[in-house]
């Protein structure tokens, strides 16, 4: 755990100039790709323009907001909100369940996520969520799950962000490759000259996704046409006061099981956030933490839009960075907020071709992996150790290459947790903890 301390050019709550944590935070912005969501779930729904741009905003402005009230209010930690992309397959059936975009859709979604976060946030101000993370979350659950959740990322980063991504892939796997390199050399850069260290290694990201655009914009690639056509400012108007909100008993079920999955993953990201700041959280932190989601969620609740929750891509950021500092998040949180109301800045990072986004998010997922397995490597392991961290690896990547057809033909509870290999890998790693036997044989390492 010392490495990751000493790795840290600034730590959370070390000084920084404004200037510097402006920029900064407007790195974890670009390197956060939330916009996604929104995205993927208006095209589920067959949004309208002024529909999925009023999705966009919301979520930029809810994922803002969350950010501020988790890294100085509640959780007190480096922590930044994003929306999950577990429930949008429920939230475009619940909508479309109830009558659609033209009936009450939105407003039975906006009222089963309000409900949600409701439940989160009596789970904190009561202490059970402490509680039930002190009994069933030691060491080496935590970094069993850490762990889960970088190597689960992977597969989305070369997939979605590339292999997968619009374009030829040729022309893909080249922009990515560009894009990981400047990171690498930017890196690079810094570890070999100490005068220039602390620009390169705390810009390195920022760089590289420069790079990549200017690269996307010479092959192409680069859709300059939506973000010219786009408005400069515009108020979020889809919100609760457009949709209205309605209670359907079948529809706040399902978030409820659907909010269990988002807190899995959730606790996951906090260890990872953690490890590499070299943090243990407090019984206090965990409460006020998932206060601080429920607050979050219901936000994004109001505003129109899906929950947004802790985001582990900046772990991964952190980790490349060296830079730690709450007043970065919290420049990242005003970022989030002035997409919100920026139209042309929103659209201009949603044009960013995916493959610059995954050459970056490539290596992030990577080093969230790796912090995982560092936290596993502090602890003195048994034999019974090898199967809580094993079983839950190899189930993870089982769930990853499970072909698409079987998780459709999947009773619909059964799907959610399907498609969130990270919840199914820390249930198992829970579980496997409780019940397998403890014995004192000789100390394996691992």
């Amino acid at each position: 755990m010392d490495n990751n301390k000493s790795s840290l050019l600034v730590g959370p709550d070390d000084k920084i100039g404004m200037g510097e944590a402006g920029f900064l935070g407007l790195q974890h912005v670009l390197a956060m790709d939330i916009y996604v969501p929104p995205i993927v779930l208006a095209g589920m729904m067959a949004m309208g323009l002024g529909d999925q741009m009023g999705l966009l905003q919301s979520t930029f402005l809810a994922a803002g907001i969350g950010t501020i009230l988790q890294t100085f209010v509640f959780m007190k930690m480096p922590v930044s909100q994003g929306p999950s992309f577990v429930p949008l397959g429920a939230a475009a059936g619940v909508v479309l369940a109830s009558g659609g975009l033209k009936g009450n859709g939105m407003g039975t979604l906006i009222g089963a996520t309000l409900i949600g976060s409701i439940i989160l946030i009596i789970l904190g101000a009561t202490g059970i969520f402490q509680k039930i993370i002190n009994r069933l979350v030691p060491a080496l659950v935590g970094g069993t799950i850490i762990t889960c959740v970088g190597l689960s990322l992977i597969p989305t980063a070369l997939n979605s962000n590339i292999f997968n991504a619009p374009g030829k892939i040729d022309n893909n796997i080249i922009l990515a490759s560009v894009t990981a390199l400047t990171l690498l050399v930017s890196v690079g850069i810094s570890l070999k000259f100490k005068k220039v260290r602390r620009f390169f290694r705390t810009s390195s990201i920022i760089l590289a996704l420069g790079v990549g655009t200017i690269v996307s914009t010479m092959m192409g690639m680069f859709n300059w046409k939506e973000v010219n056509e786009a408005a400069w400012f515009g108020l979020p108007e889809r919100t609760i006061f457009h949709w209205g909100i309605n209670f359907s008993p079948s529809a706040i079920i399902t978030f409820i099981i659907i909010y269990a999955v988002i807190t899995t993953e959730t606790t996951g990201t906090w260890f990872a956030m953690g490890a590499v700041t070299n943090h243990e959280i407090t019984d206090k932190q965990w409460n006020h933490g998932i206060i601080g989601e429920g607050l979050s969620c219901m936000v994004a609740s109001l505003l129109g839009t899906t929950p947004v929750t802790g985001y582990s891509t900046n772990a991964g950021v952190i980790s490349i960075t060296g830079v730690a500092s709450k007043r970065v998040f919290l420049f990242a949180g005003i970022w989030f907020s002035i997409l919100g109301f920026f139209s042309k800045l929103s659209a201009f990072l949603a044009a960013i071709p995916a493959p610059v986004i995954g050459g970056v998010f490539a290596i992030i997922t990577v080093t969230i992996m790796l912090n995982g397995l560092n936290v596993i490597r502090g602890l003195e392991t048994t034999d019974r150790d090898l199967y809580i961290i094993g079983i839950p690896i190899v189930l993870t990547l089982a769930l990853v290459l499970l072909p698409a057809n079987v998780t459709k033909n999947a009773p619909q509870i059964l799907q959610y947790l399907l498609g969130s290999p990270i919840a199914v890998a820390a249930i198992a790693a829970i579980i496997l903890n409780l019940v397998m036997p403890k014995s004192n044989p000789e100390v394996t390492t691992v």
